[in-house]
Protein backbone atom coordinates (compact mmCIF):
# COMPACT_ATOMS: atom_id res chain seq x y z
CA UNK A 1 0.00 0.00 0.00
CA UNK A 2 1.32 3.36 -0.59
CA UNK A 3 2.10 5.87 1.48
CA UNK A 4 -1.37 7.83 2.51
CA UNK A 5 -3.55 9.19 5.31
CA UNK A 6 -6.16 7.81 6.95
CA UNK A 7 -10.13 8.88 6.25
CA UNK A 8 -13.04 7.92 7.49
CA UNK A 9 -16.54 9.05 5.63
CA UNK A 10 -18.91 8.27 9.01
CA UNK A 11 -21.54 6.21 7.16
CA UNK A 12 -19.90 4.53 4.10
CA UNK A 13 -16.41 3.90 4.41
CA UNK A 14 -12.78 3.91 5.79
CA UNK A 15 -9.74 3.76 3.83
CA UNK A 16 -6.20 4.83 3.15
CA UNK A 17 -5.57 7.54 0.42
CA UNK A 18 -3.00 8.81 -1.13
CA UNK A 19 -1.26 11.88 0.09
CA UNK A 20 -1.44 13.86 -2.84
CA UNK A 21 -5.07 12.81 -3.02
CA UNK A 22 -8.10 15.42 -1.92
CA UNK A 23 -10.90 14.42 -3.42
CA UNK A 24 -12.27 11.74 -1.18
CA UNK A 25 -15.23 10.76 -3.39
CA UNK A 26 -13.15 9.81 -6.38
CA UNK A 27 -12.01 6.78 -4.30
CA UNK A 28 -14.99 5.61 -2.75
CA UNK A 29 -15.05 1.89 -2.74
CA UNK A 30 -18.29 1.75 -3.88
CA UNK A 31 -17.26 3.38 -7.09
CA UNK A 32 -14.33 3.15 -8.38
CA UNK A 33 -11.40 0.34 -8.72
CA UNK A 34 -9.52 0.61 -5.37
CA UNK A 35 -5.84 0.21 -7.38
CA UNK A 36 -4.30 2.46 -4.41
CA UNK A 37 -4.83 -0.49 -2.05
CA UNK A 38 -3.21 -3.30 -4.14
CA UNK A 39 -2.76 -4.47 -7.43
CA UNK A 40 -4.68 -5.46 -9.69
CA UNK A 41 -3.24 -9.06 -9.61
CA UNK A 42 -4.01 -9.15 -5.89
CA UNK A 43 -7.36 -8.56 -6.61
CA UNK A 44 -7.88 -10.72 -9.33
CA UNK A 45 -6.17 -13.87 -6.98
CA UNK A 46 -8.49 -13.15 -4.08
CA UNK A 47 -11.59 -12.77 -6.67
CA UNK A 48 -10.14 -17.00 -7.83
CA UNK A 49 -9.86 -17.74 -4.10
CA UNK A 50 -13.83 -16.47 -3.62
CA UNK A 51 -14.86 -18.08 -6.63
CA UNK A 52 -13.39 -21.35 -5.74
CA UNK A 53 -14.95 -21.16 -2.25
CA UNK A 54 -18.88 -20.14 -3.49
CA UNK A 55 -18.81 -22.65 -5.81
CA UNK A 56 -17.17 -25.57 -4.15
CA UNK A 57 -18.97 -24.49 -0.47
CA UNK A 58 -22.51 -24.38 -2.37
CA UNK A 59 -22.07 -27.83 -3.78
CA UNK A 60 -20.83 -29.33 -1.11
CA UNK A 61 -23.65 -27.91 1.57
CA UNK A 62 -26.45 -28.41 -0.92
CA UNK A 63 -25.36 -31.98 -1.21
CA UNK A 64 -25.77 -32.20 2.14
CA UNK A 65 -29.00 -30.65 2.54
CA UNK A 66 -30.28 -32.20 -0.47
CA UNK A 67 -29.07 -35.90 1.38
CA UNK A 68 -30.59 -35.55 4.49
CA UNK A 69 -34.11 -34.70 2.39
CA UNK A 70 -33.99 -37.95 0.13
CA UNK A 71 -32.79 -40.15 3.05
CA UNK A 72 -34.83 -41.20 5.85
CA UNK A 73 -31.87 -42.41 7.97
CA UNK A 74 -29.83 -39.00 7.94
CA UNK A 75 -32.33 -37.58 9.74
CA UNK A 76 -30.77 -38.32 13.33
CA UNK A 77 -30.78 -35.76 16.16
CA UNK A 78 -27.06 -34.95 15.60
CA UNK A 79 -27.34 -34.64 11.27
CA UNK A 80 -30.27 -32.20 12.29
CA UNK A 81 -27.34 -30.07 13.57
CA UNK A 82 -24.81 -30.86 10.86
CA UNK A 83 -27.78 -29.78 8.03
CA UNK A 84 -28.51 -26.50 9.95
CA UNK A 85 -24.28 -26.15 9.73
CA UNK A 86 -24.76 -26.94 6.18
CA UNK A 87 -27.79 -23.94 5.83
CA UNK A 88 -25.33 -21.68 7.57
CA UNK A 89 -22.27 -22.50 5.64
CA UNK A 90 -24.50 -21.72 2.08
CA UNK A 91 -25.46 -17.91 3.39
CA UNK A 92 -22.14 -17.01 3.62
CA UNK A 93 -21.47 -18.84 0.24
CA UNK A 94 -23.46 -17.27 -1.43
CA UNK A 95 -24.22 -14.41 -0.40
CA UNK A 96 -20.11 -13.66 1.42
CA UNK A 97 -18.39 -15.04 -1.37
CA UNK A 98 -20.70 -14.44 -4.05
CA UNK A 99 -20.75 -10.67 -3.66
CA UNK A 100 -16.72 -10.87 -2.62
CA UNK A 101 -15.94 -12.81 -5.86
CA UNK A 102 -17.83 -10.47 -8.08
CA UNK A 103 -16.51 -7.24 -6.46
CA UNK A 104 -12.63 -8.53 -6.49
CA UNK A 105 -13.26 -9.02 -10.24
CA UNK A 106 -13.85 -5.49 -10.59
CA UNK A 107 -11.85 -4.32 -7.63
CA UNK A 108 -14.17 -2.67 -5.58
CA UNK A 109 -17.55 -3.18 -4.13
CA UNK A 110 -19.78 -2.99 -6.91
CA UNK A 111 -23.18 -3.48 -5.42
CA UNK A 112 -23.76 -0.09 -3.14
CA UNK A 113 -23.33 0.92 0.09
CA UNK A 114 -27.29 -0.69 0.94
CA UNK A 115 -26.17 -4.04 -0.17
CA UNK A 116 -22.43 -3.84 1.71
CA UNK A 117 -25.00 -3.71 5.02
CA UNK A 118 -26.78 -6.57 4.14
CA UNK A 119 -24.11 -9.08 2.71
CA UNK A 120 -22.02 -7.68 6.22
CA UNK A 121 -24.98 -8.99 7.83
CA UNK A 122 -26.09 -12.09 5.97
CA UNK A 123 -21.85 -13.07 6.14
CA UNK A 124 -21.88 -12.43 9.79
CA UNK A 125 -25.57 -14.13 10.49
CA UNK A 126 -24.13 -17.26 8.44
CA UNK A 127 -20.40 -17.07 10.30
CA UNK A 128 -21.99 -17.06 13.62
CA UNK A 129 -24.80 -19.66 13.11
CA UNK A 130 -21.85 -21.99 12.14
CA UNK A 131 -20.00 -21.03 15.12
CA UNK A 132 -22.35 -21.99 17.59
CA UNK A 133 -23.30 -25.55 15.45
CA UNK A 134 -19.59 -26.41 16.22
CA UNK A 135 -20.27 -25.28 19.67
CA UNK A 136 -23.96 -27.63 20.12
CA UNK A 137 -22.29 -30.50 18.07
CA UNK A 138 -19.54 -30.62 20.57
CA UNK A 139 -21.87 -30.55 23.00
CA UNK A 140 -24.43 -33.46 21.68
CA UNK A 141 -21.60 -35.75 21.47
CA UNK A 142 -20.72 -34.56 25.31
CA UNK A 143 -23.84 -35.30 26.18
CA UNK A 144 -24.63 -38.47 23.82
CA UNK A 145 -20.82 -40.28 24.69
CA UNK A 146 -20.20 -39.04 28.18
CA UNK A 147 -23.73 -39.56 29.62
CA UNK A 148 -23.15 -36.68 32.43
CA UNK A 149 -27.13 -36.58 32.97
CA UNK A 150 -27.27 -40.18 32.94
CA UNK A 151 -30.10 -41.80 30.74
CA UNK A 152 -31.45 -38.48 29.25
CA UNK A 153 -31.61 -39.36 25.37
CA UNK A 154 -30.66 -36.74 23.26
CA UNK A 155 -33.57 -36.29 20.80
CA UNK A 156 -34.40 -34.98 17.76
CA UNK A 157 -36.67 -32.29 18.92
CA UNK A 158 -34.22 -31.38 21.13
CA UNK A 159 -31.58 -30.74 18.17
CA UNK A 160 -34.76 -29.24 16.59
CA UNK A 161 -34.51 -26.78 19.85
CA UNK A 162 -30.35 -26.78 19.86
CA UNK A 163 -30.30 -25.55 15.81
CA UNK A 164 -33.12 -22.39 16.62
CA UNK A 165 -30.75 -21.60 19.69
CA UNK A 166 -27.75 -21.32 17.27
CA UNK A 167 -30.10 -18.68 15.08
CA UNK A 168 -31.22 -16.95 18.14
CA UNK A 169 -27.48 -16.03 19.27
CA UNK A 170 -26.47 -15.68 15.98
CA UNK A 171 -28.78 -12.68 15.58
CA UNK A 172 -27.98 -11.20 18.83
CA UNK A 173 -24.67 -11.09 17.19
CA UNK A 174 -25.33 -9.94 14.10
CA UNK A 175 -27.83 -7.52 14.25
CA UNK A 176 -26.89 -4.76 16.53
CA UNK A 177 -24.69 -3.01 13.48
CA UNK A 178 -27.96 -2.48 11.90
CA UNK A 179 -29.31 -0.51 14.15
CA UNK A 180 -26.38 1.78 15.50
CA UNK A 181 -23.77 -0.58 17.80
CA UNK A 182 -20.98 -0.38 15.87
CA UNK A 183 -21.63 -0.58 11.35
CA UNK A 184 -20.99 -2.94 8.47
CA UNK A 185 -18.87 -1.26 6.28
CA UNK A 186 -15.81 -2.61 3.46
CA UNK A 187 -13.05 -4.24 4.72
CA UNK A 188 -9.87 -4.97 4.26
CA UNK A 189 -9.40 -4.57 -0.19
CA UNK A 190 -12.61 -2.73 0.36
CA UNK A 191 -14.41 -5.59 -1.21
CA UNK A 192 -16.64 -7.69 1.27
CA UNK A 193 -18.10 -5.65 4.35
CA UNK A 194 -17.57 -6.62 7.46
CA UNK A 195 -18.41 -4.88 11.40
CA UNK A 196 -16.32 -1.58 11.86
CA UNK A 197 -13.14 -2.72 14.22
CA UNK A 198 -11.55 -0.19 12.61
CA UNK A 199 -12.27 3.11 13.95
CA UNK A 200 -13.10 4.76 17.41
CA UNK A 201 -15.91 6.47 16.06
CA UNK A 202 -18.11 7.03 19.71
CA UNK A 203 -21.34 6.88 17.54
CA UNK A 204 -20.89 3.85 17.15
CA UNK A 205 -18.82 2.15 20.29
CA UNK A 206 -17.41 -0.45 17.83
CA UNK A 207 -14.82 -0.67 20.55
CA UNK A 208 -17.27 -2.53 22.70
CA UNK A 209 -19.07 -4.52 19.97
CA UNK A 210 -15.92 -6.30 18.58
CA UNK A 211 -14.94 -7.22 22.62
CA UNK A 212 -18.95 -8.39 23.04
CA UNK A 213 -17.93 -10.18 19.45
CA UNK A 214 -15.04 -11.82 20.78
CA UNK A 215 -16.48 -12.94 24.01
CA UNK A 216 -19.90 -14.02 22.87
CA UNK A 217 -19.20 -15.04 19.87
CA UNK A 218 -15.66 -16.89 19.80
CA UNK A 219 -14.33 -17.32 23.36
CA UNK A 220 -17.76 -18.94 24.72
CA UNK A 221 -17.51 -21.66 21.25
CA UNK A 222 -14.25 -21.86 21.54
CA UNK A 223 -14.70 -23.03 26.12
CA UNK A 224 -17.76 -25.11 24.92
CA UNK A 225 -15.62 -27.36 22.38
CA UNK A 226 -12.36 -27.56 24.36
CA UNK A 227 -14.11 -28.49 27.24
CA UNK A 228 -16.68 -31.12 25.41
CA UNK A 229 -13.84 -32.59 23.46
CA UNK A 230 -11.41 -33.06 26.58
CA UNK A 231 -14.12 -34.59 28.61
CA UNK A 232 -15.43 -36.67 25.86
CA UNK A 233 -11.17 -37.96 25.21
CA UNK A 234 -10.91 -38.61 29.16
CA UNK A 235 -13.96 -40.71 29.05
CA UNK A 236 -12.97 -42.94 26.39
CA UNK A 237 -9.44 -43.67 27.99
CA UNK A 238 -11.34 -44.36 31.23
CA UNK A 239 -13.18 -47.22 29.15
CA UNK A 240 -10.42 -48.43 27.27
CA UNK A 241 -8.39 -48.81 30.88
CA UNK A 242 -11.10 -50.23 32.40
CA UNK A 243 -12.13 -53.01 29.88
CA UNK A 244 -10.86 -56.25 29.21
CA UNK A 245 -8.19 -57.10 26.79
CA UNK A 246 -10.14 -57.78 23.54
CA UNK A 247 -12.93 -55.33 24.44
CA UNK A 248 -10.57 -52.55 24.20
CA UNK A 249 -9.55 -53.12 20.79
CA UNK A 250 -12.46 -52.32 19.80
CA UNK A 251 -12.69 -49.22 22.07
CA UNK A 252 -9.13 -48.47 20.79
CA UNK A 253 -10.02 -48.28 17.68
CA UNK A 254 -12.90 -46.08 18.48
CA UNK A 255 -10.76 -43.88 20.78
CA UNK A 256 -8.48 -43.86 17.48
CA UNK A 257 -11.38 -42.19 15.17
CA UNK A 258 -12.68 -39.78 18.10
CA UNK A 259 -9.24 -38.66 18.60
CA UNK A 260 -8.71 -37.94 15.26
CA UNK A 261 -12.57 -36.33 14.48
CA UNK A 262 -11.95 -34.13 17.70
CA UNK A 263 -8.43 -32.86 16.30
CA UNK A 264 -9.47 -32.13 13.29
CA UNK A 265 -12.55 -30.42 14.47
CA UNK A 266 -10.50 -28.48 16.87
CA UNK A 267 -8.17 -27.21 14.51
CA UNK A 268 -10.70 -26.34 11.74
CA UNK A 269 -12.12 -23.68 14.48
CA UNK A 270 -8.91 -22.45 14.98
CA UNK A 271 -7.75 -22.08 11.54
CA UNK A 272 -10.76 -20.60 10.58
CA UNK A 273 -11.94 -17.67 12.79
CA UNK A 274 -8.34 -16.74 15.27
CA UNK A 275 -6.81 -15.14 12.92
CA UNK A 276 -9.98 -12.39 12.32
CA UNK A 277 -10.32 -12.44 15.62
CA UNK A 278 -6.70 -12.12 16.07
CA UNK A 279 -6.51 -9.34 13.82
CA UNK A 280 -9.16 -7.30 14.70
CA UNK A 281 -8.68 -7.20 18.68
CA UNK A 282 -4.93 -6.12 17.42
CA UNK A 283 -6.19 -2.96 15.41
CA UNK A 284 -8.70 -2.17 18.28
CA UNK A 285 -6.03 -2.21 21.27
CA UNK A 286 -3.30 -0.77 18.62
CA UNK A 287 -5.29 2.40 17.83
CA UNK A 288 -2.46 4.61 15.72
CA UNK A 289 -0.82 1.95 14.67
CA UNK A 290 -0.36 1.49 10.90
CA UNK A 291 -1.39 -1.56 8.74
CA UNK A 292 -2.17 -2.79 5.43
CA UNK A 293 -5.21 -3.42 4.87
CA UNK A 294 -4.31 -6.10 2.30
CA UNK A 295 -3.17 -8.37 5.65
CA UNK A 296 -6.59 -7.36 6.52
CA UNK A 297 -8.89 -9.11 3.67
CA UNK A 298 -7.21 -12.62 4.10
CA UNK A 299 -8.24 -13.41 7.64
CA UNK A 300 -11.69 -11.85 6.86
CA UNK A 301 -12.17 -14.14 3.29
CA UNK A 302 -10.04 -17.02 5.03
CA UNK A 303 -12.86 -16.77 7.70
CA UNK A 304 -14.89 -17.38 4.89
CA UNK A 305 -13.42 -20.83 3.46
CA UNK A 306 -15.22 -22.61 6.30
CA UNK A 307 -17.80 -22.98 4.20
CA UNK A 308 -15.76 -25.47 2.43
CA UNK A 309 -14.03 -26.91 5.09
CA UNK A 310 -17.05 -27.33 7.51
CA UNK A 311 -18.73 -29.76 5.33
CA UNK A 312 -15.40 -31.75 4.91
CA UNK A 313 -14.64 -32.54 8.69
CA UNK A 314 -18.21 -32.82 10.02
CA UNK A 315 -19.87 -34.62 7.06
CA UNK A 316 -17.52 -36.23 4.45
CA UNK A 317 -16.06 -37.77 7.42
CA UNK A 318 -19.11 -39.13 8.64
CA UNK A 319 -19.57 -42.35 6.80
CA UNK A 320 -23.42 -42.29 6.74
CA UNK A 321 -23.11 -39.03 5.37
CA UNK A 322 -20.31 -39.94 2.48
CA UNK A 323 -21.87 -43.18 1.40
CA UNK A 324 -25.42 -41.31 1.12
CA UNK A 325 -23.74 -38.89 -1.30
CA UNK A 326 -21.98 -41.32 -3.35
CA UNK A 327 -25.15 -42.91 -3.57
CA UNK A 328 -26.91 -39.57 -4.99
CA UNK A 329 -24.26 -38.69 -7.81
CA UNK A 330 -24.23 -42.16 -8.83
CA UNK A 331 -20.72 -43.19 -7.51
CA UNK A 332 -21.65 -46.70 -5.47
CA UNK A 333 -24.14 -48.18 -3.44
CA UNK A 334 -22.28 -47.59 -0.04
CA UNK A 335 -23.95 -50.36 1.95
CA UNK A 336 -21.19 -51.85 3.22
CA UNK A 337 -20.28 -48.43 4.47
CA UNK A 338 -23.91 -47.54 5.67
CA UNK A 339 -23.18 -51.01 7.72
CA UNK A 340 -19.65 -49.84 9.10
CA UNK A 341 -21.22 -46.38 10.26
CA UNK A 342 -24.27 -47.55 12.15
CA UNK A 343 -21.43 -50.33 13.75
CA UNK A 344 -18.79 -47.57 14.63
CA UNK A 345 -21.92 -45.25 16.06
CA UNK A 346 -23.10 -48.31 18.07
CA UNK A 347 -19.77 -48.32 19.26
CA UNK A 348 -18.59 -44.61 20.61
CA UNK A 349 -22.44 -44.26 22.14
CA UNK A 350 -21.93 -47.18 24.48
CA UNK A 351 -18.94 -45.45 25.49
CA UNK A 352 -19.38 -43.96 29.16
CA UNK A 353 -20.95 -44.65 32.32
CA UNK A 354 -24.47 -46.59 31.82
Amino acid sequence: MKHGRIVELPEDFYIPIPLDTDNISSLSPFLVPQDHLASAGTYYAMAAFTFFVFVAGTAINLLTVACTIQYKKLRSHLNYILVNLAVANLLVSCVGSFTACCSFANRYFIFGPHMCKIEGFMATLGGMVSLWSLAVVAFERWLVICKPLGNFVFKPDHAIACCAFTWVFALIASAPPLFGWSRYIPEGLQCSCGPDWYTTNNKYNNESYVMFLFGFCFAVPLSTILFCYSQLLITMKMVRQTTSYNASLTQQKAEREVTRMVVVMVLGFLVCWTPYTAYSLWVVNNRGQTFDLRFASIPAIFSKSSAVYNPVIYVLLNKQFRSCMMKMVGMGSGEDEESSASQSVTEVSKVGPA
